[in-house]
Order: structure tokens, then sequence, then C-alpha cells
């Protein structure tokens, strides 16, 4: 099966371009609580990408053609970017909240369901604790997962912006007592940045 990296041409470019918040009231904790994760953030190590490689066959095998992409995403995906020893994936199936289809396969690679967002692009995310994994899943064209292929693809290219983006993470975390307040905290460079990315695909 190919889950090599693509574009859906049915998204348009406005899509993209709004970052939708979701109901504010909804709780989307599955288990009750947030995890507690000690944030720090350290160098890039090269051997995140081979990590991630190993991880991807696993899921790929475990959904069984279910997967209609599986994406190396989040800061371990950009050579030399300093960030959180933490491997996010993004996983595309046709529906995802069908989790019949794909959660009892994840589980048994020892992921567990710890976040359903339904006003949120359907999004639900899976945790594994070693090697420590966020998996995201959302469903085909959604606007959250190829600006999640653009920001990778901008800051592999951009080195300027890549060590903007380094900094305000080693800023973000100084302090920071929850994952949501580290991203709360760089959410401003990381909107500036988008407004390049955008304004790039601009004619």
């Amino acid at each position: 099966m190919n889950t090599e990296k693509t574009v859906p041409l049915r998204t348009s470019a406005s899509e993209i371009t709004i970052f939708e918040e979701g109901d504010p009231h909804e709780d989307p904790w599955v288990l009750g609580q947030a995890p507690v994760e000690n944030i720090e953030v350290g160098p890039y190590d090269a051997g995140w990408p081979m990590l991630y490689e190993t991880l991807k066959k696993r899921i790929d095998i475990a959904l069984a053609g279910k997967a209609r992409a599986i994406e190396h995403v989040g800061s371990t995906a950009v050579p030399g970017l300093s960030a959180k020893p933490v491997i996010d994936i993004d996983v595309i199936v046709d529906d995802p909240t069908n989790e019949d289809a794909y959660v009892p396969a994840l589980v048994e690679l020892g992921y567990t369901l710890i976040i359903r967002e339904r006003s949120w692009y359907q999004h639900r995310m899976l945790r594994h604790e070693s090697p420590r994994v966020n998996l995201h899943v959302f469903g085909p064209n959604c606007p959250e997962h190829i600006r999640h292929i653009l920001f990778r693809d901008w800051l592999s290219a951009h080195p300027r912006d890549r060590n903007l983006y380094a900094d305000a993470k080693v800023r973000a975390a100084h302090g920071a007592e929850t994952v949501q307040e580290y991203n709360l905290r760089k959410q401003g460079v990381i909107r500036e940045i988008y407004a390049r990315i955008f304004d790039s695909y601009r004619p």
C-alpha cells in the first residue's frame, strides 16, 4: 500500500487557511483528564526518522489497508529542529467516527485513545508511552492534516523560520506546566509562519 505524502486536491485554499476552533464546551478527554507530560525541548535527534519508519510499518500492517496515508508530522519530522522527544504521526482513514475500524488494532500495538474531538475535524488522538508517540487520526481531505504537511515541508526548506520556531518552542517550554499552556505560548509564532506559507501559494 502506498502511504507516501499527498495533498488532496478536493480541499479548497480557503478551507486550509481557516483555523477551525471546534466547540469550546466539548470535553475531548476520553479518560477524564489530560495526561501529565514533562515538557522538555531538546536538540534534534537524527534517529527520529528511522524510529518513525519502524512505527509506520507497524501501524500500516496493523490497520491492514485501512490507512489512506500515514505521515510523520510535527517537529521531529523537520531535520535540524529542536523538539520534544515525541513522534507525531497523522493517520488518514475513511471515517474517523468508526473507531471500531482502527482503534482496536492500534490498542494491540500499545496505543491508548485519549482524545476524541467530534467538533474539530472528528479528530482522534492515541498515545503511545514508549517510545512516546502522539498518533492523530483524521478523515480524507482534512484541512488540519494538510496544514501539518505544509508546515513540516516549509520549515524543512526555510532555515530562518525553522530557527524562529525553535526559539519560540524553547521560550514556551520554560515554566509551562501543561502541554496546552506550552502550545498556546507558541501559537503566535506558528500563525506568523503559516501566514507566510499561505502567502507563498497565492497567485
